[in-house]
C-alpha cells in the first residue's frame, strides 16, 4: 500500500505516532531529495527509540516525476511503500500530485496521513477571521506574470496565502506596500522553528519591519480580504449591452481571462 506522509516543517516533534509507524516498517520510501529524508528518518529513529527496517530510497521530484512514473511497475505497491516531501504536506507547493493520480489510474489503495502545513499553520496564527480562503503557493518570479498574479492575490476577495523565499520576500513586501499600503497583511518566517518570527499590519508598516528583520528561511504571507463594495460585472451583464460584438468580446476577454479573439468567434457562433 501507498501512504503520503506529511513531515514536520521545523519541529521534529511534530510528527505523528501513526506516521512514525509506517516510516518504521516502510519498505519503499519515494522522496523529494534521498539525503533530506536519511537524515529525517535518522533523526526520528534516534529522538524515538524506535527500530527501523532497511528501506529502499527512490528520488522523485518535479524534474524527474514524469521519467519514474513512465518506467514505474505496479507491483512495487505490493510492498509498504511511502512519499515524503522535503517539509510538509506532499502535493502542496510539493511533489506529490503526480504519483496520486499515477495510484488513481492503476487502482492502487493509498492514503494520505494529516500533518504539518505551512499555508494552514499561517492562515491559523493569522486572526483574519474569514472562513474562506484562497492558497496561491509561489508567485512567478518576475515580469508580466508576476504583476498579473499578486493583482488577481490582492484582488480575489478572499483572505489568500503566498509562499516566498528568503530571497524574494522583500520584494513581494515592497511590491505590496506601493499598490496596496494599507492592505493588512500577516507575515511569518520559519514557522515552528527556532527564529521564528511574524509581524501583522499594514503592508506600508510591513516594509518599515521587513527592512530590519533577517530574512534568511522561509516565509508564508496571509493577505486579508477586502470586498469592493462597488459590485461585480458578469459576462451576462456584458450581452445585455447593445455593444458590437469586438467591443463585446474585449469586456469580456478582461474578466474571463481569455484571448479577445476567442470570446469573439464564441460571440459569431
Amino acid at each position: 500500500m501507498l501512504h503520503f506522509i506529511p513531515t514536520p516543517i521545523g519541529n521534529l516533534e511534530d510528527i505523528s505516532l501513526r506516521s512514525l509507524k509506517l516510516l518504521a516498517t516502510s519498505q519503499i520510501v519515494f522522496c523529494e531529495d534521498t539525503r533530506v529524508s536519511k537524515r529525517l528518518i535518522n533523526l526520528l529513529k534516534e529522538r524515538n527509540e524506535i527500530e527501523f527496517i532497511e528501506k529502499e530510497f527512490i528520488s522523485m521530484h518535479s524534474h524527474n516525476e514524469d521519467y519514474i512514473l513512465s518506467d514505474l511497475k505496479t507491483e512495487i505497491f505490493e510492498k509498504d511503500v511511502v512519499y515524503l516531501s522535503d517539509a510538509g504536506m506532499p502535493s502542496i507547493s510539493d511533489p506529490g500530485c503526480k504519483l496520486v493520480n499515477f495510484a488513481q489510474k492503476h487502482s492502487i489503495k493509498y492514503e494520505v496521513l494529516p500533518g504539518a502545513s505551512a499555508s494552514l499553520l499561517a492562515y491559523a496564527a493569522s486572526g483574519f477571521c474569514n472562513s474562506q480562503f484562497l492558497f496561491f503557493g509561489f508567485l512567478p518570479h518576475k515580469g508580466k506574470d508576476r504583476k498579473d498574479a499578486l493583482s488577481r492575490a490582492l484582488n480575489s476577495g478572499f483572505v489568500t496565502i503566498i509562499y516566498e523565499s528568503p530571497h524574494r520576500i522583500e520584494k513581494l513586501v515592497d511590491e505590496l506596500s506601493l499598490t496596496a499600503p494599507k492592505r493588512e497583511i500577516f507575515l511569518i518566517k520559519e514557522a515552528t522553528k527556532l527564529h521564528e518570527k511574524s509581524f501583522k499590519g499594514s503592508a506600508l508598516l510591513a516594509k518599515e519591519w521587513i527592512n530590519s528583520t533577517n530574512t534568511k528561511g522561509e516565509w508564508v504571507v496571509v493577505l486579508d480580504a477586502i470586498v469592493s463594495d462597488l459590485g461585480v460585472i458578469t459576462i451576462e451583464d456584458i450581452l445585455s449591452l447593445d455593444l458590437p460584438k469586438k467591443e463585446a468580446s474585449k469586456l469580456i476577454a478582461k474578466i474571463s481571462k481569455r484571448s479577445p479573439k476567442d470570446c469573439y468567434n464564441d460571440l459569431l457562433k
